[in-house]
């Protein structure tokens, strides 16, 4: 990957253009769901956000070349639908060819930096959607994270429906992850009882001016069904850093038989499994499709 990451920076430095004229020729996939009826879609959007940190190794992610390279072995596998991520990390995508035929989705609000006193405070600092439009990618997504007890949150929603309704306008997804947090101990934590996930689906599913373009983004907890019947909009499920893979697959597999699981959303678990073998957890997600 160094003779890669090389030849990146090099293009980079003396041809910029080639990122929209490689935007230009990606090749667009139909739909966003594969054969299975569901997307697959890898998330690599860590980074922008400073949560490096994979096990006890705090910046396994900082890594370019070899999360590139973790990525375009995930992306090469069949049921592999789509991918993830800030715009430094979709481009070095598009550069290397590797987004053809795969659905993209950029990152949208990363200021909340994690371990930061303003970590609460998501404002929108990466891609909007008129960058993702001009891209001609298929949507956006946008960490939406509600605090009763933190001012930032008004705010956080007010700019989440905002970023909902001008990609609805243009056809795009627009991929909300809600979560309700709060602080702990000087730190942020994401409530995950069956109740704050419900009520972070209901205020999220009510953002902006219409819901025809939105999609959930939420994390796999206990009762499930219970979880999922409070919003008639499509769901993918997102995976997060897991320490039990096979419990963690028998999870996905119990929530994706579920009416409104559409997919999966899934970044450090497959991308850095414990056994470093990416290809086999990425084919061992997509058999659950």
């Amino acid at each position: 990957m160094a003779e890669r990451l090389r030849a990146l920076a090099e293009q980079r430095a003396r041809d910029p253009g080639a990122i929209a004229r490689a935007a230009a020729d990606r090749v667009r996939p139909a739909s966003p769901y594969g054969p299975h009826g569901k997307a697959m879609i890898i998330a690599a959007d860590h980074p922008a956000r400073g949560a490096n940190a994979i096990g006890a190794d705090p910046l396994a992610m900082a890594d370019r070349g070899g999360l590139l390279d973790r990525i375009c072995v995930a992306l090469d596998r069949p049921g592999v639908t789509g991918v993830l991520g800030t715009a430094d990390v979709l481009e070095d995508l598009l550069l290397l060819g590797a987004l053809h035929g795969k659905s993209v989705f950029g990152s949208m609000n990363r200021t909340g930096l994690a371990g930061s006193s303003f970590e609460l405070d998501d404002r929108f600092a990466g891609y909007d959607a008129g960058a993702i439009a001009r891209f001609g990618f298929e949507g956006g997504k946008m960490l939406t994270r509600i605090a009763l007890d933190d001012p930032h949150t008004p705010a956080v929603l007010e700019n989440s429906a905002h970023a909902i309704n001008q990609l609805a306008g243009r056809g795009l997804i627009a991929m909300v992850e809600p979560f309700l947090s709060e602080w702990v101990d000087g730190r942020v934590r994401n409530d995950l009882s069956p109740e704050a996930v419900i009520n972070s689906i209901t205020i999220a599913s009510g953002l902006g001016g219409t819901s025809a373009y939105t999609w959930l983004k939420l994390p796999v907890v206990a009762d499930m069904e219970r979880v999922l019947a409070s919003s008639a909009l499509p769901v993918l499920l997102l995976g997060g850093e897991v320490t039990d893979a096979d419990a963690a697959f028998a999870s996905w597999q119990r929530a994706l038989g579920l009416p409104t699981a559409r997919g999966l959303v899934v970044g450090r678990s497959l991308l850095y499994p414990h056994d470093e073998d990416v290809a086999k957890a990425v084919d061992t997600a997509v058999g659950l499709l």
